[in-house]
């Protein structure tokens, strides 16, 4: 085979490896969008319930027509989200900044319901007729109902607690929370949570 023969035939042997791994090299490229699956964002298939009030946004001001400066009726609050299996709701307010939010000494409970209705849905502003089933405890003026915020001193937290329960809370009468919460130990199968602030502006 003469010279020049030769040096075309290596020319094409070193070209076709070239390319060969150029394919080689960008391969791997095309496996790059398996990294970010938008799939998997949302954290899974199980659902988590969601509690919401159209008086305030999560972290909000209650407006003060829900306070003791105002006409003291409770907010409206809305669910969704349950787990499968939910036979009852259970609802604790209460203010973890009592009395001073510099230098709390107590959690002051504002408002206890259990006993409600998965299918409810929600409570209505100012809820006189309760879902039927529901049940409502005492509050910290040793009363049924809700009382609205009043906070002496500070803006205070509310924490509107929901808890989704997989039996029904009998043999209750009127319980405190610490009483709710002791039914409720071993059923609890998810939760949802709301804050609100107030200061008092009187």
């Amino acid at each position: 085979m003469g010279k020049l023969a030769i040096a075309i035939v290596m020319a094409l042997a070193c070209w076709s490896c070239g390319d060969g791994q150029k394919q080689r090299t960008e391969e791997p490229k095309a496996a790059e969008p398996e990294a970010t699956p938008a799939e998997h964002t949302g954290g899974g298939s199980m659902t988590e319930p969601k509690l919401e009030s159209s008086a305030f946004e999560a972290g909000g001001e209650i407006p003060a027509r829900h306070t003791c400066e105002g006409d003291d009726v409770s907010v409206p609050l809305s669910w969704s989200g349950l787990p499968e299996g939910t036979k009852s709701l259970a609802l604790v307010v209460d203010d973890p900044d009592a009395p001073d939010p510099s230098a709390p000494k107590t959690v002051w409970v504002h408002w206890v319901l259990y006993d409600i209705p998965p299918d409810a849905g929600g409570l209505a502003e100012g809820v006189k007729a309760l879902p039927a089933g529901a049940r409502e405890g005492l509050n910290d003026w040793k009363r049924t109902g809700y009382g609205g915020p009043c906070p002496p001193i500070g803006r205070h937290r509310y924490f509107f607690k929901l808890y989704a329960l997989d039996t029904l809370l009998s043999g209750l009468e009127q319980p405190t929370k610490g009483q709710i919460e002791a039914a409720m130990q071993g059923h609890v199968i998810a939760s949802a949570e709301l804050i609100g602030t107030y200061q008092k502006v009187g």
